[in-house]
């Protein structure tokens, strides 16, 4: 007694086609955003640091400025970054906004980067 199956052939091969498609699509959105996502995460950093350095060290806030324009081509970031530093109760601080677009077939996606950072108050010289 065997029940032939002759209309389920090749569903099998649909569905794996589907799924490598579906994980190739990921693979590629992952190969685009995130090397922009871990740039972006190392730049705040740099900022933190630089800003510490700034206070510890007693520079005024366009050291800090200078230092963030420099090391923007290193992290990617384009060059109408608009970098703002300031000094506000004895502590540097530095506010650093652009966007960074991220292409697509058929889409792109505009990344915005908008972050502040302020040095630790134990490193302010007074």
């Amino acid at each position: 007694m065997r029940i032939s199956r002759v209309d389920e052939r090749g569903g099998s091969r649909l569905n794996f086609i589907i799924v490598i498609a579906i994980i190739g699509v990921i693979a590629y959105v992952c190969y685009q955003v995130i090397p922009v996502l871990y740039n972006a995460y190392l730049f705040k950093d740099l900022m933190q640091r630089n800003v510490d350095a700034a206070a510890a060290l007693g520079n005024p806030p366009k050291w800090v400025s200078d230092q963030l324009t420099k090391s923007a081509p290193e992290y990617g970031i384009p060059s109408d970054a608009l970098i703002t530093p300031s000094q506000q109760d004895n502590r540097v601080q530095v506010h650093v906004q652009f966007t960074k677009p991220i292409e697509f077939p058929g889409y792109t996606y505009t990344y915005e980067f908008d972050h502040t950072v302020k040095s630790t108050a134990f490193l302010t010289v007074k």
